[in-house]
C-alpha cells in the first residue's frame, strides 16, 4: 500500500510529486531532472528486515550520514492511497484501501507518516546545511517498507527521493534508494558538477547507513 499527504497545507519545489514510484523513472524521467537509483543487499531474514525497517522508518539513514532531524511535525492525516502495482509494473486489479494506524520504534520514536515535515541538518565546510522536506508518501506493506520526501525550499538542489525496504521472495533484503534531482541554475550553474559528485558520494553513504556493518 501507498500512502501521500494530499499536500494540502505544504508545498513543494517541483511538480513531479511521487514520480520515484514510477516504474520507468530511469527511462522517463520528469524534464529537467535527473534521475538516479542505486540498490543494496542487507542481508537476509524476517529479523534483517523488522531492524531495517524501524531504523529506517525512524530516519536512521539520515542520522546515520550526519544529519540531524529537526523541526519534525505530525503528518497531516490527510491522506489517500495512491495505485499499487504488481512486479511487472501493472496496477493491481483490487486497490488496498487506507491505513492511518500510529506506529512506533522500540524507543518510542514515531514512524515516518505521509505528510510529515522535517529539516535535515549538517554541519558544513564553512556554514551548516539544511534542507526543509515533505514526506510525500509512505509504503507500507508486508515485506516492502519505505517513504519519500521531497524539497520545500530552495537550495542547491530540488526534487524527491525515495527510500524502500524490501524482503524479496528468496528471503534477502534489499534497500532502493531513487531520486529525481535537478541543481540550481542561474549563476549557480557553473556548482553543478560538483553538486552531482556531492550528490553520488552521499548516496553511497546512504546506501551504507543500514547494512549490519554499519551497526544497524
Amino acid at each position: 500500500m501507498t500512502r501521500r499527504s494530499t499536500f494540502t497545507d505544504q508545498s513543494v519545489t517541483y511538480g513531479a510529486i511521487g514520480a520515484t514510484l514510477a516504474p520507468d523513472l530511469l527511462r522517463y524521467p520528469p524534464a529537467g531532472y535527473r534521475p538516479a537509483e542505486d540498490t543494496v543487499r542487507l542481508g537476509s531474514g524476517v529479523e534483517r528486515f523488522e531492524r531495517a525497517a524501524e531504523s529506517l522508518m525512524t530516519w536512521g539513514i539520515q542520522r546515520g550520514v550526519g544529519f540531524t532531524v529537526d523541526d519534525v511535525s505530525e503528518g497531516t492525516g490527510a491522506q489517500y492511497p495512491g495505485i499499487v502495482y504488481d512486479a511487472d509494473g501493472a496496477p493491481l486489479g483490487e486497490q488496498p484501501g487506507p491505513r492511518n494506524e500510529q506506529r512506533f520504534g522500540v524507543d518510542g520514536t514515531p514512524y515516518i507518516t505521509a505528510g510529515m515535515t522535517a529539516t535535515l541538518r549538517r554541519k558544513g565546510r564553512f556554514r551548516a546545511q539544511q534542507t526543509p522536506v515533505l514526506v510525500v508518501y509512505v509504503v507500507d506493506e508486508p515485506d516492502r517498507i519505505g517513504f519519500a520526501y521531497g524539497t520545500t525550499a530552495d537550495g542547491p538542489e530540488s526534487g524527491e527521493e525515495s527510500f524502500i525496504l524490501e524482503r524479496r521472495d528468496d528471503d534477502t533484503v534489499w534497500l532502493t534508494i531513487r531520486s529525481i534531482l535537478a541543481t540550481r541554475g542561474g549563476i549557480h550553474r557553473p556548482f553543478a558538477p560538483r553538486q552531482r559528485r556531492k550528490r553520488r558520494e552521499l548516496t553511497k553513504r546512504e546506501l551504507r547507513a543500514l547494512h549490519p556493518a554499519g551497526g544497524v
